[in-house]
């Protein structure tokens, strides 16, 4: 396997072009971190974005939804698959600069670009769900019980396969203009992380069941 995907024109940034990365390690890395993507697609109306849960296996991404959801009723009505743009971004931190013009964020993005299909598969469905449940948390998969047939005909999973794909990072401090450097304004970065907190358990939980280690801090 290749450890880079290949730029293509519609992956390749108009502007910052250094900031574009293929390498998929750093692909990948960006996508099992992110816990929620945007989901791009021509509907009826016209253009519709929308967020849902996502998880990657191999080069493969699998999209959540609802059997009777507007992007699964517009894959399904294209034989030839979905054309879709699904993102992901991660925010790292706030970039001040001491000009208005130079304050940025700093990021780590993806962008896949391809055609959706349903995955109608059974045991690819069950495969892709207990992915989406490993992504929310590794090991939640194996502690619930599995979907009945009732849930999985409501339950509609797209996939998209990961050949067209980039990652754009921005990292570092603000990039003020030489002449600015001695203006009288705070200058720098204001971290932003994710962070899970203390697991609470639901009011009808069995006080007996211990939180899963998989839960832990």
């Amino acid at each position: 396997m290749e450890t880079a995907y290949q730029p293509t024109p519609r992956t390749t940034p108009t502007r910052y072009r250094e900031r574009a990365h293929y390498d998929r390690k750093a692909v990948h890395a960006i996508l099992d971190e992110a816990l929620i993507c945007h989901l791009g697609y021509l509907g009826a109306g016209g253009p519709v974005v929308l967020p849902t849960t996502h998880a990657r296996l191999g080069d493969t991404l699998y999209l959540h939804g609802s059997t009777g959801g507007g992007p699964m009723l517009a894959a399904k009505a294209a034989p030839s698959g979905l054309p879709v743009c699904v993102t992901v971004t991660l925010v790292d931190g706030l970039v001040l600069a001491r000009a208005a013009m130079h304050h940025s964020v700093n990021f780590r993005s993806v962008v896949v670009l391809g055609a959706a299909r349903v995955v109608d598969d059974p045991a690819e469905k069950l495969r892709a769900l207990s992915c989406l449940l490993d992504h929310i948390r590794p090991g939640r998969a194996a502690d619930c019980r599995i979907p009945n047939a009732r849930e999985l005909a409501a339950t509609g999973v797209l996939c998209v396969d990961l050949v067209e794909v980039s990652a754009k990072v921005r990292t570092g401090a603000p990039v003020d203009d030489p002449e600015d450097a001695m203006l009288p304004h705070w200058a720098g970065v204001v971290p932003l992380s994710l962070k899970a907190g203390t697991p609470v358990p639901a009011a009808d939980l069995d006080p007996a069941i211990p939180v899963p280690d998989y839960l832990a801090p």
